[in-house]
């Protein structure tokens, strides 16, 4: 895999540390901006043919995230020389740099396009690099509360580079605002693996099961509430309900078995 031999620390993000929640809602946009904004990247996350037949025509409005697949990228790469890939990952590290520099001056429409336009010319075989453009795109994502088109912006990093710890604990947090509970879990404890000594992941270790559990209980209770009250409509033709069954559950495998009574106290 490209890059490989070369140490993690060239490969460091955008981000000196991770967004905090002040600092997501902190862009200094202007109101005209902000509008546009909420109007044009609030779903970032949209194909090209989003927009097809909107003005009552056939245009295909390309989306500022918008980056050619990897296949139609290799097919490219075919027609280039090993120099022209060589100066497309030069280009595309100066565009990596822009985009940074627009993400820390809170121009984070800006940084989105930048890392976009990176991506269309950085060589597939540099993985890690593709991997750290999408994790830059997330982190700007984030700062338009464009959270679920940066959790796949995650993902994309991911499985380009799975031990990039820090779009995981991204991911992780992302999931957790988004009230996913059970993915954030599964993010935190392959960070804890890669990076044993983080504090944030290992404390979601002990925040997250017992929400988890909090949640599933709720669910089988609203979930067997509406079962009693199906049976109770199926079974009132005959001059039975539900109280005619007892449900038991077994303490050791946790499977119930139902008993009929035909006279329930």
């Amino acid at each position: 895999m490209a890059g490989s031999a070369n140490s993690d620390d060239e490969f460091h993000d955008a981000l000196d540390g991770e967004i905090t929640e002040k600092e997501a809602t902190n862009t200094r946009l202007s109101e005209k901006d902000v509008d546009e904004v909420v109007e044009k990247h609030s779903q970032l996350r949209l194909d090209d043919e989003a927009e097809e037949g909107a003005a009552g025509g056939d245009v295909v409005v390309k989306q500022p995230d918008s980056e050619m697949s990897i296949e139609q990228l290799r097919e490219l790469e075919k027609d280039l020389s090993p120099e022209e890939l060589t100066e497309n990952k030069e280009k595309a590290d100066k565009l990596k740099l822009e985009g940074n520099e627009l993400f820390k001056n809170d121009d984070a429409v800006g940084a989105v396009k930048i890392y976009t336009e990176a991506l269309d010319i950085c060589p597939s075989n540099n993985t890690k690099e593709r991997a750290v453009l999408y994790g830059n795109r997330a982190a700007a994502k984030i700062k338009l509360d464009a959270n679920k088109s940066a959790i796949d912006d995650c993902t994309k990093a991911i499985e380009l580079w799975p031990e990039y710890v820090r779009v995981l604990l991204r991911r992780a947090k992302l999931y957790e605002q988004d009230d996913k509970p059970d993915e954030a879990l599964t993010d935190y404890k392959r960070v804890s693996e890669l990076d044993p000594g983080q504090q944030e992941a290992r404390e979601a270790q002990v925040r997250l099961p017992p929400i988890i559990n909090e949640r599933n209980e709720k669910l089988k209770n609203e979930m067997l509430s509406n079962l009693k009250d199906l049976g109770n409509m199926i079974l009132k033709p005959f001059g039975l309900s539900t109280q005619n069954f007892q449900m038991q559950q077994d303490p050791n495998t946790g499977s119930y078995s139902i008993n009929f009574n035909q006279k329930p106290s």
